[in-house]
């Protein structure tokens, strides 16, 4: 048998103030498999996969019995030996593309540095590498992409980018953490197919997710996470289809899902977009129509979800619903009246009204600031009194699955998931009747998904609040969408009823979306 690439047995990573992340897991990462660490945000497995390149923080006092690579002992490594074994040896894909490529270098300069430092093509061809890289990890265009900066892709985009740039290396393991978050589910399909074939010819792979449809396609291996220990382990399609411990069962059962009734009547329209047009320069004075002629109408207590590849115009809609891009042509139009019609107390009125969830939170959060006063920022807009603030606050994060300990952290102290429901919490603080969530949920697992789905299906049913669901996930959109409008290209190319949409697709761009969607087929249930 293959001696395994990575040996891990009792890895404790704690944190200062008697935080234990990691309490005493054991694994293994044979070549060419994939091993998966699944479990809720805060659960210690992105931890866990950082301890295992050096990555576990300044403040991480990380201890193992056994922490191997390749038989060589890691515990004693300097920072010149991380750095030798990260890049040639170990690729690493974050979960926050835009923290982690270079804002001030462009992508192909970012892909071609490894593979100028470790010369695994000679130089001559690098640019044509780096556009092939590109090009398998789903990026189009790759000769115009690699000219771009971070700032100038879509969230999906640097995403593939980032891929590419971890691969371009050819490690021997791959630490793939949230790899396909910010992907719609064609690209997600294409990724997950590259990763596989990686690993079919012999790279490890050890992936971080709470998409257990993605555990499902890919993963060999399953290790389900929960306060620091694993609690369940197996084979993946043996957890996956009879499932032991509770917690395990209690994921699947979220990752199944069910589908909130459609609000009767016949619902007013609160927000309209009309024949909306948006234009961008590119490198090499191209032109790209982001948006062209988009029209839908947002109801008042109703969920209008967007879905569509990254880069298709989605986010760039939702800015412009918010009033936060100004359209090259057409309006957008907040009970009758224009944004740029909208003046002083009038603009400040509208601005309440219509909230936005983030993508990338933490871009969105002063650094300086601590939880509670991230929320007290709205519950001072709307008039909420100082003295009750605090209890206001505590409810907030409450309705988003967080605890009240959380108030005094400031945003980089808080997992990805975390700071993604503190966003939701922000924006849910002005009591708006409209909010444009731009991939609410892409951080969080799937129990905590399904959770803060659930508070915006109440908040809705309470307030009859309209949403706007911008994402590439098609079953969160099932699951809370009433009507579903497809974008390609920057076109609607079909639009209605969410159970019409998905349940008899009529334009074939529909259909492979659809058909892309990686499944967990729940025989046990």
């Amino acid at each position: 048998m293959t001696a395994p690439l990575v040996t891990v047995r009792d890895l404790r990573v704690d944190f200062p103030g008697d935080v234990a992340a990691v309490r005493g897991v054991s694994f293994t990462v044979d070549p060419g498999t994939v091993v998966a660490i699944v479990g809720e945000s805060g659960s210690g497995k992105s931890v866990t996969a950082r301890s295992l390149v050096g990555l576990a923080g300044e403040r991480a006092t990380v201890r193992a019995k056994t922490l191997e690579f390749e038989g060589h002992d890691l515990t004693g490594l300097d920072p010149r030996g991380w750095r030798a074994l990260r890049g040639r040896r170990v690729g690493f894909v974050l979960q926050d593309a835009l923290a982690s490529l270079d804002p001030l270098r462009r992508v192909g300069a970012e892909i071609a540095e490894p593979l100028r430092e470790h010369r695994t093509v000679p130089s001559r061809q690098v640019r044509a590498e780096v556009e092939r890289l590109l090009g398998e990890a789903g990026v189009p265009a790759p000769e115009v992409r690699a000219r771009q900066y971070p700032h100038e892709l879509s969230g999906g985009l640097r995403q593939r980018a980032l891929i590419a740039s971890a691969l371009a290396a050819r490690p021997d393991l791959l630490i793939a953490d949230e790899p396909t978050t910010a992907l719609d589910a064609t690209v997600q399909r294409q990724v997950l197919r590259l990763l596989r074939a990686r690993a079919d010819e012999g790279t490890a792979i050890l992936l971080i997710t709470h998409d257990l449809g993605v555990v499902a396609e890919i993963a060999d291996h399953v290790h389900v996470m929960r306060d620091g220990v694993f609690v369940e382990d197996g084979p993946a399609r043996r957890v996956l289809e009879a499932p032991e411990h509770e917690y395990t069962r209690t994921l699947v059962g979220a990752a199944a899902g069910h589908r909130r009734a459609t609000p009767p009547g016949e619902p007013a329209v609160v927000l309209r977009a009309e024949n909306l047009v948006k234009t961008f320069r590119l490198p090499g004075k191209r032109v790209l129509r982001a948006v062209d002629g988009v029209s839908f109408d947002v109801e008042a207590g109703r969920t209008l979800g967007i879905v569509g590849e990254s880069g298709s115009g989605k986010t760039t809609v939702g800015r412009l619903l918010m009033g936060l891009t100004r359209p090259d042509a057409g309006s957008v139009r907040l009970d009758g009246s224009a944004w740029t019609e909208l003046r002083g107390r009038d603009l400040r009125q509208a601005r309440r009204r219509v909230q936005m969830v983030y993508q990338h939170p933490l871009g969105s959060f002063d650094p300086r600031y601590t939880a509670r006063r991230l929320l007290a920022e709205p519950l001072d807009v709307v008039g909420v009194p100082e003295a009750e603030q605090a209890d206001r606050a505590a409810e907030l994060l409450g309705q988003v699955g967080l605890s009240p300990d959380l108030l005094n952290r400031r945003g980089r102290e808080l997992s990805g998931g975390q700071a993604q429901r503190l966003a939701i919490a922000r924006a849910l603080a002005c009591d708006p009747d409209v909010i444009v969530a731009d991939e609410p949920v892409s951080a969080l697992d799937a129990s905590v998904q399904a959770q803060v789905l659930d508070v915006f299906a109440e908040i809705q049913e309470r307030r009859a609040v309209s949403y706007v669901f911008i994402s590439h996930d098609l079953g969160v959109i099932r699951r809370l969408a009433d009507r579903v409008a497809v974008m390609k290209d920057g076109r609607i190319v079909e639009s209605g009823e969410m159970a019409q949409v998905f349940d008899a697709p009529a334009h074939p761009y529909t259909k492979e979306l659809l058909d892309a969607v990686p499944t967990l087929r729940l025989n046990h249930l």
